[in-house]
């Protein structure tokens, strides 16, 4: 599983990073991030809560 941000979307409310810091960070921007190249299997549901709770629905999931 991949999972990237649409910065054009992302609000930077933080809930990703606050749902799964391993995954996300904000950047000085104020603006999510990923910080996996892949997804590790014991983290695949984490990053599906993340993208449920988007509020601007910025992430996205690549099987």
């Amino acid at each position: 599983m991949h999972i990237r941000i649409d910065e054009e979307l992302c609000a930077g409310c933080e809930v990703c990073a606050d749902t799964c810091p391993t995954l996300f960070e904000i950047n000085e921007d104020g603006i999510a991030i990923v910080i996996v190249e892949e997804v590790p299997k014991n983290e695949e549901e984490c990053a599906r809560e993340a993208a449920d709770n988007c509020p601007s629905e910025a992430i996205i999931i690549e099987e």
